[in-house]
């Protein structure tokens, strides 16, 4: 199992990391044009939105690859100092908490994306779809990097190495 862990995690991390750097540079690249556009030219109506979207995109698809790769923040003063089986416990609560959060979010997510579906954007006529699909995917994935990990702490295996 928690070989199975770990390779998901690899594996997610291996395919989300190009995906979110061609991001930033389409990102930088919709920015520059836009600037200069601005400066030199006519503004480009479509930069501005296509930034929008794409830091959406970048913002749930790089805390997906944070997740993978054991990048978040956490505050660990308390669970340090606890017994380790009471740490291995606050561990397990706090996974479940967090799959739980993601499940919602995923739910939500998808009848979120459902709802807007007729929607289009003003500029690239793009459906709204296409746009909020990143919340249910995203959210998807870090419920199963969450429930690898919870069972490889329930187990009494830390599933992932330390950075």
């Amino acid at each position: 199992m928690i070989r199975l862990a770990n390779n998901l995690e690899r594996a997610l991390a291996a395919v989300l990391r190009p995906v979110v750097f061609a991001g930033m540079a389409a990102l930088a690249v919709v920015i520059t044009l836009q600037i200069v556009s601005r400066v030199l030219f006519t503004a480009v109506s479509w930069t501005e939105e296509m930034a929008r979207f794409l830091l959406v995109w970048l913002t749930f698809l790089g805390a997906t690859l944070a997740l993978a790769e054991k990048r978040h923040i956490a505050v660990t003063l308390l669970t340090d100092r606890m017994p380790p089986a009471l740490g291995r416990a606050a561990a397990i609560a706090g996974l479940v908490t967090m799959t739980a959060f993601l499940i919602a979010l995923t739910w939500i997510g998808w009848s979120y994306m459902s709802m807007q579906s007729f929607q289009r954007s003003a500029s690239l006529q793009m459906p709204m779809m296409y746009v909020y699909a990143v919340i249910p995917v995203s959210g998807a994935l870090m419920s199963v990097l969450c429930l690898a990990d919870l069972a490889a702490t329930v187990a009494g295996r830390s599933s992932r190495a330390e950075p």
